[in-house]
């Protein structure tokens, strides 16, 4: 029996509030100042997310596909706890893989931070013929924990 890795799970404890990492989360304006995969450009002028069901699109670039933009259809939304959004190609609907931020706080100044970047929702077989899961690696995901301890700390 063989089981194929659909997920990529990191975590770490910040030295900031639920609520402060939860605002610098909660803001796509920042986002690229939080990718460790270096493919996030910019937010292409959204608002701040305060509920699932909003969309916001970011500006995005890596070596196979250039320059293009993405929409990120947020699904799961609870204040200073969670922050979830599937990803696609922008003007297309999401395929599947999901982006999820949890925080649990572990005292005032103190967070477990844990992302989730999960494709197990993929099953369009196009999809997976163009795309070479995962695309975004362990490594890069804990740079981007890295980089919001550093952005929520303000250095």
């Amino acid at each position: 029996m063989t089981t194929e890795q659909s997920n990529v799970v990191v975590s770490r404890i910040i030295d900031a509030s639920a609520a402060d990492i939860f605002n610098l989360l909660s803001n796509p304006e920042r986002h690229h100042e939080l990718d460790g995969s270096g493919m996030v450009v910019s937010d292409e002028k959204t608002d701040r997310i305060t509920a699932s069901g909003q969309v916001f699109t970011m500006n995005m670039h890596n070596a196979k596909m250039g320059d293009y933009q993405t929409d990120n259809h947020v699904t799961g939304y609870d204040h200073n706890k969670l922050l979830a959004w599937q990803t696609a190609v922008a003007g297309t609907e999401p395929a599947g893989w999901q982006w999820v931020w949890e925080l649990e706080p572990m005292g005032p100044d103190s967070t477990e931070v844990t992302l989730t970047y999960d494709w197990s929702n993929v099953t369009d077989k196009d999809v997976l013929k163009k795309v070479s899961f995962p695309m975004v690696s362990k490594e890069d995901l804990e740079e981007s924990l890295n980089k919001l301890a550093a952005g929520v700390s303000g250095a």
